[in-house]
């Protein structure tokens, strides 16, 4: 409910006098107040332990000598469904960039994270079954392509990675290698977690990801960066443009990142005019229905298999999901600027209904018509939601959401999951090292696409990803703050237990992003960095200190008090009201009130009046309050007799007691 207030004053304090109150020696009319605060502590002036550098400038933005090292793929696979064995050929070009002569190459292997020797096995906690593993990755050969010579090249096997040995340096500054790999697998069954294949009434649904070696990341912050995929840090990949084509039997539907290049050869006329359709239509177009999904009709006849052939533009990865169980349907997005993307989901007859999966399309729709308009234009030509047992995996345009979810649980997660093409797909950060530079981003975007799909049809979703709308953030995150063992934010990835996962990489930094936006900056501010943020950085690899000092660039704010105490520290807020009363006696005169800071966090604050002839008076502190103080003092300029005075009478600050946050005025 929004309340009227007959005067609101932001960042004004009129009449104010200051008293700042020392633990040791409190003034006579303040000897209860105690405090933990420091202010020299928070806001100390050396945050940034570094200069900026041609590379990373001061402001935040790649520098003038920023560099970054490319990789292209073709790819070949075949998926035999009876050993349920991935096959392929790997074709890719690496283009060395940096300013370093490179005689060494890594890649990453993740499916060799379900060996039993795997590292994860050992990190994560997950204790695997003794049919639960693989042997990873067989890689057949290794080689250089030169022209048309092609000569083997050594190489190593360390868990999940893979180091090719060069006979020649890779030059640097835009020197070129081409390798050919020949390799397979077996495809994890339903313990896969993000690939993995499953029964269905009508047929299994594979999940294919990362399924093929990946040129790990050269960079001008540690070199090659190498580590291993242990499962909670999750990837950090070069771009590229990548060709690939799958071969599956020809009873099946395969559903992949990026563009269908051959649509003629692996669909029906009908399914080729549907598509069609759906391209020009904004609700949601049926391509292959539920009664179509064990008619024969609706395969090509007189093929045993069918290769389709896609291909994405500027990319870090792709993933594709195949099944014969699949039922099809599409629907247009619209774009800013007149751009057009396709959306489109595919799910098994135990997901349909209007109630679960019949809406997928429009709930991806929705997500990427709202973050394209709202922060960057969704930049590939499809986006894919699928449905299987990953349960929540997200790859360049393609989602793998819950074969069981249904209404707001689905909406949350299908927004969720898109939500990732933005950051880290676009974002190109390294989220095997800084979960919450992916994680936490996203979940903050998800907050506002909650408010805005079909009027709140599922809003609020305020809490974090997985408990929408069941509290108050504020107030749920200060269980996770106040919890001696929490890790903070920026704990490595994988060194964070699954108790905190979701708290520290998803919930945490997503409301600290709140916070920023709603209680510091303002939307418009706080809007305007973060646009020019994910603009400079799209489609490259920023770090931590980039995001920080571009918010304080683009916002005009030195917010290192703020990634000092919530994202290096697990910092506490405590805000009192100490004491409310008339000046001299005299209502006319105003409101005396005195406000202390308990605690080692510091935010600033709205202070309400309530009057009592109904209305409200509002007046809004800035942080700066406690910049030398531990306490202050000030005159509230009312003129009419007052019920009582509120600290955060919207209770949106992570106030760990909020007992002592109102006073009745005598």
């Amino acid at each position: 409910m929004k309340l009227k207030f007959t005067c609101v004053i932001l960042f004004v304090v009129l009449a104010v006098s200051v008293r700042a109150q020392r633990r040791r020696r409190p003034t006579s009319t303040n000897d209860t107040i105690s405090s933990n605060y420091q202010p020299p502590e928070l806001f100390s002036p050396l945050f940034y332990s570094e200069k900026g550098n041609e590379f990373h400038s001061v402001n935040g933005a790649p520098g003038s000598k920023y560099w970054q090292n490319r990789v292209d793929y073709w790819l070949n696979a075949a998926i035999d469904t009876t050993s349920k064995t991935l096959t392929a050929t790997e074709k890719l070009n690496y283009t060395n960039n940096s300013p370093d002569a490179l005689p060494f190459l890594w890649l990453q292997l993740d499916q060799n994270t379900y060996k039993k020797d795997a590292r994860s096995n050992f990190v994560t906690g997950f204790s695997p079954g003794p049919d639960q593993h693989t042997d990873g990755y067989q890689i057949e050969s290794v080689s250089i392509v030169n022209g048309n010579i092609s000569s083997k090249v050594d190489f190593i096997v360390t868990d999940t990675r893979m180091q090719v040995r060069l006979p020649k340096a890779v030059l640097p500054n835009g020197g070129k290698i081409t390798l050919n790999i020949k390799y397979r697998y077996k495809i994890p069954g339903n313990f896969g977690g993000r690939t993995d294949y499953v029964d269905t009434k009508n047929g299994k649904i594979y999940e294919i990801a990362q399924w093929f070696p990946r040129m790990c990341v050269y960079d001008d912050t540690r070199g090659w960066d190498t580590l291993p995929f242990l499962g909670a840090g999750e990837f950090y990949l070069e771009y590229g443009d990548i060709d690939y084509q799958v071969t599956v039997p020809a009873d099946m539907i395969v559903a992949g990142s990026g563009e269908l290049l051959n649509p003629a050869e692996v669909l029906t006329t009908k399914q080729l005019a549907r598509l069609t359709e759906a391209r020009n239509s904004d609700k949601t177009i049926m391509i292959r229905s539920v009664d179509e999904v064990t008619d024969h009709s609706s395969r090509p006849a007189n093929k045993s298999t069918l290769t389709w052939h896609f291909k994405m533009i500027n990319t870090r990865d792709v993933a594709f999901g195949a099944s014969k169980a699949y039922i099809w349907d599409a629907a247009r997005v619209n774009l800013p600027g007149g751009k057009k993307s396709l959306s489109m989901s595919v799910y098994p007859v135990e997901s349909a209904g209007n109630d679960a999966w019949g809406r997928a399309t429009e709930y991806l729709k929705k997500s990427i018509e709202y973050f394209s308009e709202k922060w960057f234009v969704y930049p590939y030509p499809v986006a894919v939601n699928e449905a299987g047992i990953a349960g929540g995996m997200e790859y360049p345009g393609i989602v793998f959401d819950g074969i069981t979810d249904k209404g707001s649980e689905l909406y949350w997660v299908t927004a969720h999951e898109i939500g990732h093409n933005w950051f880290p797909m676009i974002v190109g950060s390294d989220e095997r090292r800084f979960a919450w530079m992916d994680e936490g981003f996203n979940t903050f975007i998800d907050v506002y696409a909650s408010d805005e799909f079909n009027h709140g049809e599922y809003a609020p979703k305020r809490d974090g990803e997985y408990a929408p709308g069941k509290g108050n953030p504020a107030d749920e995150i200060v269980k996770t703050i106040a919890d001696p063992n929490a890790p903070t934010i920026m704990t490595a990835a994988d060194a964070i237990s699954e108790k905190y996962r979701h708290p520290i990489a998803y919930f945490k930094p997503a409301f600290g992003l709140v916070l920023l936006r709603e209680q510091v900056l303002g939307h418009d501010r706080f809007d305007y960095a973060f646009r020019n943020y994910i603009h400079n950085w799209a489609y490259k690899h920023p770090q931590p200190d980039d995001f920080f000092r571009s918010m304080d660039n683009g916002a005009g704010e030195d917010l290192s008090w703020f990634w000092k105490g919530w994202f290096y520290n697990n910092w506490s807020l405590d805000l009192a009201l100490i004491d409310a009363k008339y000046v001299n006696n005299d209502p006319k005169k105003g409101i005396q009130a005195t406000v202390a800071n308990k605690e080692q966090m510091a935010m600033p604050f709205t202070v309400e009046v309530k009057l009592k002839d109904g209305s409200k008076y509002r007046m809004k502190l800035p942080v700066e309050t406690w910049l030398q103080n531990r306490a202050i003092t000030f005159t509230i300029p009312t003129t009419t007799e007052a019920e009582s005075v509120t600290v955060d009478p919207d209770a949106g600050l992570p106030d760990i007691n909020r007992k002592n946050n109102t006073i009745t005025v005598k």
